[in-house]
């Protein structure tokens, strides 16, 4: 059997195991999407906040662009799900921000067989969910991963990686402090499922479907949500990290004006907030008494979606235009403000599956994007959508719009709420191109083409159906790790068939910013782009 280097051979002391996560060295940031957690690389605030000495009590004030939607809790598709899950939930391994190598967090050890066919994890065995009235609640199990396992697989909740945990064939829990997982194939993306499922109650989660109660192993209880206005959190008084989390409170506001959430930040009303504009968050950056903060190791990627079935659109030589057309640097250096750059693949230059010399397979060239174009002949007008009120994607929208003006291919912006715009995604439902952001592949690489929807080779929200595609997708999901032998030639492979379907044209990769004012001291973030709020605190 091969072990973890992380195996003890006793329960890890809960002190150690703190000083193990790094949570004595308090960490900055904010996160994805508004409030969708990133994260530096080294895990360090970035630029002019005040230091301090952490203290216990008071409350944070967050706001984000987008409202909590229980029937997404699986998905990290809105700021309201990206903070109960972070606030409230605890996953059973932790990627730091910086590496795709496993830390503990409900489990403290694991052993996986040497043909990646089972993997055995030992528990923690002095974590309780949250209780009624702040109480502690009934002790967390090998039970409990099962039934959250499971439940991250049912169909009804449309997860992302639904197709991974739905490999796992067996559960042993006859121990409830260690669970042993059978598989029935390999799976490069093993860890990427334990750090991302959330370890849900299931006393309780036909309540959390109906928005009702959500209920957790982690630093902050939930307490009460007023749809399309606000979520509000308070100290669990029983975590498992010994003292911790400081604050007694944390509220979440929806606020879809990005000028309003940056007045509100200015006046005090507010501690953090994202989905501002780079140009906004330069300018408040600073400014004295506020910071902001580059989000490295949680990289999200913004490109061009194309239905593959919309009129105008099936004809590969069209996306081709448009992957000449764009003026992916103007992007970058105008709408992130140089906080990003630029790319033909989804891949963060870390990734095992970057590849600098397919990267400028396409490049801004308008004499090829014209001739294709003219050997298509008259196509029609196209819609293009994005979510509405988010200043990222409507500026990058209507630079493309120009571009492929240029080119002679007529778009036009089609701005969708951010609810719809979700539906749409999931659904494969867009009548035409769209842009936003896509995430996944600051993991291994085989979660983006068997999970994420743009990329699911099994269905995506491009209609993209490609034997050859699937076949690169599960070759490098099957492998035993993601650097296995024979990886680099499945990630070519992969790379290849991306590039040839090109039903998404990748514009770059984006280094997220937020700002935040220099009392919010602490707050962290997962890879996957949810907030933790662990070790933050207010600084007087």
């Amino acid at each position: 059997m091969t072990r973890s280097r992380l195996r003890t051979a006793t329960p890890v002391d809960r002190r150690t195991f703190v000083r193990a996560l790094g949570l004595g060295t308090l960490v900055a940031g904010l996160a994805a999407g508004g409030l969708t957690g990133c994260a530096s690389a080294v895990g360090e605030q970035k630029a002019g906040a005040a230091g301090g000495t952490a203290v216990r009590g008071g409350s944070l004030s967050l706001a984000g662009r987008t409202d909590l939607v229980p029937g997404n809790f699986f998905t990290t598709s809105s700021d309201g799900v990206t903070t109960v899950v972070g606030l409230v939930y605890d996953s059973l391994i932790r990627y730091p921000n910086d590496k795709v190598e496993p830390r503990p967090r409900l489990a403290t050890a694991w052993t996986l067989a040497p043909d990646g066919l089972s993997l055995s994890l030992d528990l923690r065995p002095d974590v309780t969910f949250h209780g009624r009235n702040g109480a502690a609640g009934r002790p967390f199990t090998s039970k409990d991963v099962e039934f959250s396992l499971r439940t991250y697989a049912d169909p009804r909740w449309s997860a992302q990686l639904r197709s991974t945990a739905a490999a796992i064939t067996g559960f042993d829990t006859s121990d409830p402090h260690r669970i042993t997982l059978s598989f029935a194939h390999p799976l490069s993306n093993l860890y990427d499922l334990l750090d991302t499922v959330p370890i849900v109650d299931s006393e309780s989660l036909d309540a959390l479907g109906r928005g009702e109660s959500f209920v957790g192993t982690g630093p902050f209880r939930f307490e009460s949500w007023t749809p399309n206005s606000r979520l509000t959190f308070v100290r669990n008084d029983h975590y498992w990290i010994p003292d911790r989390p400081y604050l007694d409170k944390v509220d979440f506001t929806v606020v879809t004006d990005p000028q309003a959430a940056l007045s509100g930040l200015r006046s005090g009303q507010y501690d953090v907030v994202g989905g501002l504009a780079y140009r906004d968050i330069q300018t408040i950056g600073g400014t004295s008494g506020f910071h902001t903060v580059t989000l490295d190791g949680a990289e999200l990627q913004t490109y061009v979606g194309a239905n593959v079935n919309a009129p105008g659109l099936s004809d590969p030589r069209v996306r081709q235009a448009i992957a000449y057309a764009v003026d992916r640097q103007r992007i970058v250096d105008e709408v992130l403000r140089g906080s990003g750059y630029v790319v033909n693949l989804p891949w963060p230059k870390y990734s095992p599956a970057y590849d600098e010399t397919r990267n400028s397979t396409f490049t801004r060239d308008l004499a090829k994007a014209k001739a294709l174009l003219a050997e298509v002949g008259p196509l029609p007008e196209i819609p293009y959508n994005f979510q509405a009120n988010d200043p990222v994607h409507q500026a990058t929208a209507q630079i493309v719009q120009a571009n492929l003006a240029e080119a002679g291919l007529t778009v036009t912006l089609a701005p969708l709420e951010s609810v719809q715009f979700t539906k749409q995604l999931i659904g494969a439902q867009f009548p035409g191109i769209w842009t936003t952001y896509h995430s996944w592949a600051q993991y291994t690489p085989a979660n983006l083409t068997v999970s994420a929807y743009p990329f699911n080779a099994q269905k995506n929200a491009s209609n993209y159906v490609s034997p050859a595609y699937q076949k690169a997708a599960d070759d490098a999901w099957k492998l035993p790790a993601a650097n296995a032998p024979g990886a680099r030639a499945a990630y070519d492979a992969l790379n290849d068939q991306l590039l040839e379907g090109l039903f998404l044209i990748e514009i770059g990769v984006v280094l997220r910013q937020w700002a935040a004012a220099d009392r919010a001291q602490g707050v962290g973030w997962t890879k996957r782009c949810e907030v933790d709020l662990t070790g933050a605190y207010r600084a007087v």
